[in-house]
């Protein structure tokens, strides 16, 4: 409606009225619902016709300055909602949105609206109502009010309307305003083609002009319908060629998962319209994601994915590498004593141990993606090593390492139970203990991330259930292959050393990389719990020890009843106690510690330095880590490395997920991983799609990493600047 309007001017005095009592109630009472703004539910018709669909809407009117937001909120915010309590038989559909602006508060951008809007919903009366009578339509509205700050609003609704057997007329007060928030909803237009393809920095949004159309629309901008898919704050470059303008969108930080359709609003630049009459300037986005597809060979497709068989030897290599990641070779070690220790065994007998071993391991990868699964259907995001996150998981096992490094010191000896633990080899096992040995050696897997590991378990878990099955299923098979091997080959085994007296000093050599191993599940203990509960836990093992020192004094069958009795009984005491401190230590908490150099991550940090020009270097890592430690030890904390990160003013910030992280685990998924490590170059000015490193690093590729990113903001700005040039001497 034109604003020189009798009702233009009407509704600029119902605002000033507004905005005046608004103020006044705010000096007067602090408890106002609906602070710098108001809200009416209000009818497009001035009765009720029993059957016939009619349209109502949230009016919401709103203090010079401040705005209430889109379903979308963008950047920050919280969408308008309508909790409806309506009469009997009365339906209801979803709020229509006119199209938002854009509100820019830097770094970050809202989607929303200043001044008023009209939210419609169309109400549908049952037949049986009865013309005379009046009904009632009753709601409470929500949204939030914000300026420099945010208010949260809120407001009774009530509509009384008469019922009447006539077809209602339209109420002239609103006729209006409906019409003109009717030319504000996004609509679908014929002709025009909408495609989508995901690439490594979003997507690109790809706009196919009818014959005979002008194929570039100036200043067409893109708005996501669902929040968390595209970066708001964004730049959207748009580029033509041919019938075809394709619009690059930047993927959101927060985005989960995989991305089917990009739904959403194409505004057109100011005075131009989509359609040929003049009166679509909203054009309704339903478009279809083709998903990119990596290459063989390449590790990382900037937020891509890689197609299943990709992820097949993704998984089926990364499984072999784990084998020789620090955390897992202590364990496995030790089976390859098992198979020399059973070189003169029948062969038959030695292939059932090695076949029983690697179907331990399989079975267990599996196990542990279908408790991914369960858990992430149930709403907890989870990802690779995941079990790490828990205190009393960490302190479980740093007491488990810690019992089998006793048992291979030769402390004490107990049953066949603990040989299925330790893969002892002082004496046969049965293929239960192998087995056994296989899942413990996928438990101690967990806290490394071996390469090519990151895309396949970024993939798997973004697929269906049977997709995430058979990718972890390949990255068993890797992992088990070497032993499988190992035992059907025969002339492999009777390479190895003969057993002898040397084996017994070698077991207790390997007892050391597990204490070892223990030492490091403290530190990480001691990151998550503070220093009380390291001390908690070192208490625990002293405990835990003094059990094992006297079940090897006073073994059970070289005592009597009564000694027996006490000293079994003085050990559950221990047990007891050690319990308890785990329990008690686990419930502490620590900052998580970081250089004096790094920042703690966020997605609006990352923003603001981005906005500011500068280039951000982000490392998701977790103490509990290998790979991430070595990372950082060898690559990152080199005096190269901190060299350029002075030189081209990088900053750098620190996603430690150490514990569990909602931000960091969306951030990580955004990304297509579903665990550490991952490291992030983002170039500055937000425009570029950000650079992501191998998982193994180096020095060289941080560097360049780090020189592209420099190269690429630079030139950005010379861009900028004479695209802002051109424009000002254009009149633009």
């Amino acid at each position: 409606m034109p604003s020189g309007s009798w009702w233009g001017r009407a509704r600029a005095c119902a605002a000033a009225l507004l905005v005046a009592s608004t103020a006044g109630a705010a000096a007067q009472q602090a408890d106002d619902l609906s602070p710098h703004s108001d809200a009416e539910l209000v009818s497009e018709m001035t009765s009720v016709r029993p059957g016939e669909p009619f349209t109502v809407a949230l009016w919401l009117l709103m203090e010079e300055g401040w705005h209430s937001y889109w379903r979308n909120p963008g950047d920050a915010g919280m969408a308008t909602t309508i909790e409806w309590d309506l009469p009997e038989g009365f339906e209801v559909g979803e709020l229509r949105w006119p199209y938002p602006l854009r509100i820019e508060v830097p770094p970050l951008v809202s989607y929303g609206y200043l001044d008023e809007v009209l939210l419609l919903a169309e109400m549908t009366p049952p037949h049986e109502l009865v013309p005379g009578t009046t009904v009632t339509l009753e709601g409470r509205a929500d949204w939030l009010i914000c300026t420099e700050i945010c208010l949260p609003a809120s407001a009774e609704l009530r509509l009384e309307l008469p019922v009447e057997s006539s077809t209602p007329s339209r109420d002239e007060v609103w006729r209006g305003v409906f019409a003109e928030t009717r030319a504000k909803l996004p609509v679908e237009v014929e002709g025009w083609d909408l495609t989508a393809r995901r690439t490594g920095r979003g997507f690109d949004l790809v706009i196919t002009a009818p014959p005979g159309r002008e194929t570039t629309v100036q200043g067409a901008y893109f708005f996501a319908s669902e929040e968390a898919v595209v970066a708001p704050s964004a730049q959207q470059p748009l580029g033509a060629s041919g019938q075809s303008m394709t619009l690059s969108l930047t993927i959101s930080p927060y985005l989960q998962g995989t991305v089917e359709t990009l739904n959403g609003v194409l505004l057109a630049g100011e005075s131009v319209t989509w359609d040929e009459a003049g009166s679509v300037r909203a054009m309704a986005v339903a478009a279809p994601v083709t998903a990119q597809v990596l290459q063989p060979g390449s590790e990382v497709g900037q937020g891509g994915s890689p197609t299943l068989l990709v992820a097949l030897a993704f998984a089926f290599v990364g499984g072999l590498l784990l084998n020789l990641m620090p955390c897992v070779f202590p364990i496995l070690s030790i089976k390859v004593l098992g198979f020399v220790h059973r070189g003169g065994e029948d062969r038959a007998r030695v292939r059932a141990h090695g076949l029983a071993f690697g179907l331990g391991v399989i079975v267990s990868f599996l196990a542990l993606a279908a408790v991914i699964q369960v858990l992430r259907a149930g709403g907890t995001r989870l990802g690779w090593g995941f079990q790490l996150q828990s205190p009393t998981f960490v302190a479980g096992m740093a007491i488990l390492f810690f019992v089998i490094a006793l048992n291979l010191l030769g402390v004490f000896e107990v049953g066949t139970w603990l040989a299925s633990v330790t893969g002892r080899i002082a004496q046969p096992a049965g293929y239960p203990d192998s087995f056994l040995s296989g899942a413990l050696a996928t438990l101690v897997a967990t806290p490394c991330t071996a390469p090519f590991m990151g895309t396949a378990l970024g993939f798997a878990l973004t697929q269906r259930a049977a997709t995430t099955l058979i990718v972890f299923g390949t990255l068993g098979i890797g992992m088990a292959t070497p032993y499988v091997v190992l035992s059907l080959a025969p002339s492999l085994i009777e390479r190895l050393p003969r057993p002898g007296a040397w084996m017994e000093t070698l077991k207790q050599l390997l007892a050391f990389p597990l204490l070892g191993t223990v030492i490091w599940l403290l530190w990480v203990f001691g990151l998550q719990t503070g220093m009380g509960g390291a001390t908690s836990l070192l208490i625990a093992l002293l405990l835990v020890g003094f059990v094992t020192w006297i079940l090897g004094r006073w073994q059970a069958q070289l005592i009597t009843a009564r000694t027996r009795l006490v000293t079994r009984g003085i050990a559950a005491v221990a047990l007891f106690l050690a319990g308890a401190l785990v329990v008690r230590g686990s419930g502490g908490d620590a900052a998580a510690a970081s250089g004096l150099s790094w920042q703690p991550f966020s997605a609006a940090r990352v923003q603001e330095l981005r906005a500011a020009g500068r280039t951000v270097f982000v490392d998701f890592t977790a103490a509990w880590c290998i790979t991430c430690q070595v990372n950082e030890q060898v690559v990152l904390s080199s005096r190269t490395v901190t060299d350029a990160f002075v030189q081209y003013d990088v900053a750098t910030l620190q996603a430690d997920w150490t514990k569990f992280d909602q931000e960091i685990t969306d951030a990580l998924e955004s990304f297509g991983r579903s665990g550490v490590p991952l490291y992030v170059v983002y170039p500055g000015d937000g425009y570029m799609s950000p650079i992501v490193l191998p998982t193994i690093l180096s020095k060289q590729g941080v560097l360049d990493a780090l020189s592209d990113a420099a190269a690429a903001t630079g030139s950005l700005r010379q861009t900028d600047s004479l695209e802002s040039l051109t424009s000002e001497r254009s009149g633009v």
